[in-house]
């Protein structure tokens, strides 16, 4: 898979304060990937870097090799989502649309069609002032899809999305993604985003923490046993002898790492020792997330 969007290291300083240091990454062709950052991480100034919007104090930032601004048809090969757009509230969406297609050089029969997609075909015709903050969003997307692009570029786009808007939204960009396209998604949703996307781009204090596949980062931490007893001691013990090494313990609780339940069961059958739960646990995408990014226990 080629790579259709990259960061190469990509700084940007505002003054004496550096938004984003020496980031490095890549987005292939056909993913749908997340992007995702405390706030105040540099996801923004990243996004605005690599549409052309704000110029990198280091580095360089790449859309199909190219810089943002190098492109030929700009809007016929990226579309971005950054924020709400201005929306003139006695305008109709319809018109909205024609406005911006006629300035992007899009053939008018494509406004028709991108309302259908985003499925405002129904209201098109009522004045974007009696909009809901959803179908505002939903508009917006709407204009990033005008010059049938093969990036989509979004930040945030499921903000005032009720919970039916957001399935949608998501069955959308899975769909975009499957049909070949490339999402580069910004959200905090974290639960949303890992039923979304397929990989992943974390950054803290404007660096790289991560880039992975999400199912990679989210089996870093599965495999791990959640053992209740009344003598955690006696089980650590008996765990050590029998090889196993990786476990913490708190309170009644010993987690055991790199060994499945099963056998952590017949340890401590052979041990004498009664338990009150043997669960395995998974990490989830928040789980890991809060871990990579300090949001836990520092």
């Amino acid at each position: 898979m080629s790579v259709v969007l990259e960061a190469a290291g990509l700084t940007k300083r505002f003054g004496d304060v550096t938004a984003v240091s020496e980031l490095s990454f890549a987005v292939q062709e056909g993913t749908v990937t997340g992007f995702l950052g405390p706030n105040g991480a540099g996801k923004t100034t990243t996004l605005r870097m690599l549409l052309g919007l704000a110029e990198p104090t280091g580095g360089e930032a790449l859309v199909f090799g190219r810089r943002y601004r190098e492109l030929e048809h700009p809007a016929c090969e990226v579309g971005a989502v950054l924020e709400a757009s201005d929306l003139h509230p006695g305008r109709s969406g319809r018109d909205h649309l024609r406005v911006l297609a006629a300035a992007a050089g899009v053939a008018p029969s494509r406004v028709d069609e991108v309302l259908r997609l985003v499925e405002l075909d129904a209201v098109a015709d009522r004045h974007a002032g009696g909009y809901s903050l959803g179908m505002r969003q939903r508009l917006t997307l709407a204009t990033a899809l005008l010059g049938d692009p093969k990036l989509l570029v979004l930040d945030e786009p499921a903000n005032g999305l009720d919970p039916e808007g957001v399935r949608w939204l998501r069955d959308f960009l899975r769909a975009f993604g499957a049909q070949g396209g490339t999402v580069f998604v910004s959200s905090h949703l974290l639960a949303e985003v890992a039923q979304t996307v397929d990989r992943v781009v974390i950054i803290n204090r404007g660096r790289l923490v991560v880039q992975s596949m999400l199912s990679d980062l989210t089996a870093r931490v599965a495999g791990t046993v959640r053992v209740g007893t009344t003598r955690p001691e006696v089980l650590e013990q008996a765990l050590r002898e029998a090889g196993v090494t990786e476990s913490e313990r708190e309170d009644g609780t010993v987690r055991v790492h790199g060994v499945a339940a099963e056998r952590v069961g017949e340890v401590a059958l052979e041990a004498g020792v009664a338990l009150r739960e043997l669960i395995t646990e998974s990490s989830s995408l928040e789980d890991v997330f809060l871990e990579l990014t300090g949001g836990r226990g520092g």
